[in-house]
């Protein structure tokens, strides 16, 4: 049995997908693009500000769905350009502790409106019984 994952506090999804979907402890999240929620607008140009919004957008989507950021399991980072990837690497170290999530970083020719970065999961919740 699948359970649709919304919430407001994330951009909405802007296509035929959810922006999570949990099938038993485990969270199948959507790439989240720079959208600030409120307006569904990109929310800036500068490429650190984009990733900070992002995992913002991604802290929504996990504790909507039960769980939190550091529950994921598995992340994949798309970028327009891998030259940012230590600005990435900087960002996301702020989000996640040790132990870190498996993790796959590749650059895309395009993304959904234009963005520089997308970034989606897979999060495990801690199973409570």
């Amino acid at each position: 049995m699948k359970t649709i994952i919304s919430t407001d506090n994330a951009p909405s999804a802007i296509g035929t997908y959810s922006q999570a979907v949990k099938v038993n402890n485990t969270v199948y999240l959507s790439g989240q693009i720079p959208l600030v929620p409120a307006t569904m607008e990109i929310i800036s140009e500068d490429f650190a500000e984009q990733t900070q919004q992002v995992f913002k957008n991604l802290v929504a989507v996990c504790e909507a769905a039960g769980g939190n950021i550091n529950d994921m399991v598995k992340v994949n980072i798309f970028l327009q350009d891998l030259a940012n990837f230590a600005t990435v690497n900087e960002i996301m170290s702020q989000y996640f502790t040790q132990p870190y999530p498996a993790r796959a970083a590749v650059q895309v020719a395009r993304l959904p409106k234009d963005v520089a970065i997308e970034i989606d999961g897979i999060m495990e919740l801690p199973n409570y019984s």
